[in-house]
């Protein structure tokens, strides 16, 4: 299973520097241009609750790296992640029902949110690789 945290010998400055917030700006960026072609219809519904969700995922990881010392919190705010994943995910299968992206391109962004879901299911179980301990 893929590792979102930092291990030991990896220094991480910021959230920033984790693989799952990488995987989901690059994913958050690659929803937006691609939603730039939904239909004006959807300028409300659609469009703005997948960029919002998909964008939410990057915001509350830096949540829950800004709280990384109180391990209630961060996992709170890591499962606030792993549920704006899945409203993304969900958002992806309306694009592609509604022909607004490919078929390749929802398989694509699908698995990033796969990818992404496993990653900060990791960090949820295993929180004291994540989180900073009191000295």
């Amino acid at each position: 299973m893929p590792s979102a945290a930092p291990r030991q010998s990896e220094r991480k400055n910021s959230a920033k520097d984790l693989k799952v917030y990488q995987l989901a700006y690059e994913r958050s960026m690659r929803i937006f241009e691609l939603s730039r072609c939904f239909p004006p219809e959807e300028r409300f519904a659609l469009t703005s609750q997948i960029r919002r969700s998909s964008r939410s995922v990057c915001l509350n990881l830096r949540e829950a790296w800004a709280k990384r010392r109180y391990e209630a919190h961060s996992v709170s705010k890591l499962t606030d992640c792993d549920g704006e994943n899945s409203e993304t995910d969900s958002s992806l299968d309306s694009a592609r029902d509604c022909a607004y992206i490919s078929v390749q391109q929802h398989d694509i962004l699908v698995g990033m949110c796969r990818e992404i879901g496993k990653m900060l299911g990791s960090m949820i179980k295993n929180p004291s690789l994540f989180v900073i301990a009191f000295q």
